[in-house]
């Protein structure tokens, strides 16, 4: 009983995100501008790519109030830009 009511708290609480994910667009932005800027666009196209991507996404589900799944994929768009940053970094090491 105890998991049902869990399971459903946390369901109604990812409900309830009613403010736009402000924080994690900006994030997400400055993770790709630095990655931009680190010219990982040589060395990790595809990743920096699909931060973009989830970027784009994220604007689009704001246009739509969606701002559950655009806070998600603010956060991933951040995540694959870090990672975008960090392939440039790894590749100037060797």
């Amino acid at each position: 009983m105890f998991r049902v009511l869990a399971t459903v708290s946390m369901v109604l609480l990812a409900g309830c995100v009613t403010a736009p994910p402000v924080q994690e667009m900006s994030d997400a932005r400055q993770a790709i501008t630095a990655a931009e800027q680190a010219d990982a666009e040589r060395v990790a196209a595809d990743t920096l790519a699909e931060a973009r991507r989830l970027l784009a996404e994220a604007e689009r589900q704001i246009q739509e109030e969606a701002y559950g799944p655009a806070r998600m994929n603010a956060v991933r768009a951040k995540n694959r830009a870090v990672l975008a940053l960090r392939s440039t970094r790894s590749r100037g090491d060797d």
